[in-house]
């Protein structure tokens, strides 16, 4: 009986190798498939748009503090000690603003990429999610930023050309030098 128990774990454990190892498994770099979409591309020119306005703004600030600090230096000597005392003071507080703004200018970028990155990321995502269900993966793994100790990249399918499918992305053929 023991014998017979045996051997029948073994053949269960046997065919649970055996599934195991029919399960299908795929790759793709996802950051590639997110550079290539057109909505990528519209995404970062906003916010280059955005950065450039918080660039400008910050400018602006600076000029102002330059030139009262300008005025202050030619002029300091003649001041009386209250109006010397006063225009240091807002030109403490004009730099305090400016450190402020910078902060909050950084915060805000790092909002604005996150909003427009986001709906990019999701639309590659569900992409990769349809791929992988239509063609029976059991895992799909992000070789852009490998999270497992190892793993054979040639046993895995790579999917990309399916997700740029999938998203439209039409795929351009790589330059050919030029003849002499």
């Amino acid at each position: 009986m023991k014998k017979f128990l045996g051997l029948t774990l073994m053949a269960v454990a046997m065919l649970g190798i055996s599934t195991v190892s029919a399960q299908k498994m795929a790759r793709v770099n996802m950051q590639e498939i997110v550079a290539a979409m057109p909505e990528y591309a519209e995404a970062q020119k906003n916010l280059e748009l955005f950065g450039k306005d918080l660039q400008e703004q910050m400018e602006q600030i600076q000029v102002e503090f330059n030139n009262k600090y300008a005025d202050f230096e030619k002029n300091q000597a003649t001041m009386a000690a209250s109006v010397k005392q006063m225009k240091q003071q807002e030109l403490q507080q004009l730099q305090q603003r400016f450190a402020e703004f910078q902060q909050i200018a950084q915060q805000d970028f790092q909002k604005k990429e996150a909003e427009l990155s986001e709906p990019v990321y999701k639309k590659a995502q569900d992409a990769i999610n349809k791929v992988a269900k239509a063609g029976g993966y059991l895992a799909v793994f992000n070789t852009a930023v490998p999270s497992l100790i190892y793993f054979d990249e040639a046993q895995l399918v790579d999917i990309a050309p399916l997700v740029r499918k999938e998203l439209g992305i039409v795929e351009t053929p790589a330059a050919t030098p030029a003849k002499k």
